[in-house]
């Protein structure tokens, strides 16, 4: 696992930007602890910042959600969080694999930042080091990510 995370953008001072998350319901421990840091993270940034949240009932249907929401044009970025865990099938892999695929097309189609928070970890150690712990939350990676995105999108519009 990389040990750096993205800078902390400036703050801004009032904000116009809106946000969606959408969150996988599976593996609700780590997925939840995702949500709350990026949503910590975004208001911190963006005070005053729309931030929505849609559930989806898995990794896998995150990107449907997450087409749904580009659709409104309401957003000026999506963050898609989720946790797959490797088991001993290739299940989460093939997911894993779809999900990045479906999520990339989305935001090319939409020109909106989509991040890419749905995580593939070997097991709950890991996930737990990447959405339970601080230092190097993905959750606050992909929210960084978020502002930085939609603000430089803002900027070359």
């Amino acid at each position: 696992m990389s040990r750096s995370i993205p800078t902390r953008p400036r703050r801004a001072p009032k904000s116009t930007l809106s946000f969606a998350i959408v969150a996988s319901q599976y593996n609700q421990k780590f997925t939840q602890a995702l949500v709350d840091n990026a949503h910590r993270e975004l208001r911190l940034l963006e005070p005053g910042a729309t931030v929505s949240l849609i559930s989806a009932p898995g990794s896998y249907e995150i990107p449907l959600m997450v087409q749904a929401v580009a659709a409104l044009e309401r957003y000026q970025a999506i963050l898609a969080i989720g946790v797959l865990i490797r088991g001993e099938t290739a299940h989460a892999s093939l997911v894993a694999d779809a999900v990045t695929t479906a999520l990339m097309e989305i935001s090319l189609a939409n020109r909106i930042p989509v991040i890419h928070g749905v995580l593939l970890v070997e097991n709950e150690d890991q996930a737990r080091e990447r959405c339970l712990e601080g230092e190097h939350n993905r959750g606050v990676e992909a929210a960084r990510a978020a502002v930085s995105a939609a603000r430089a999108l803002r900027d070359i519009k």
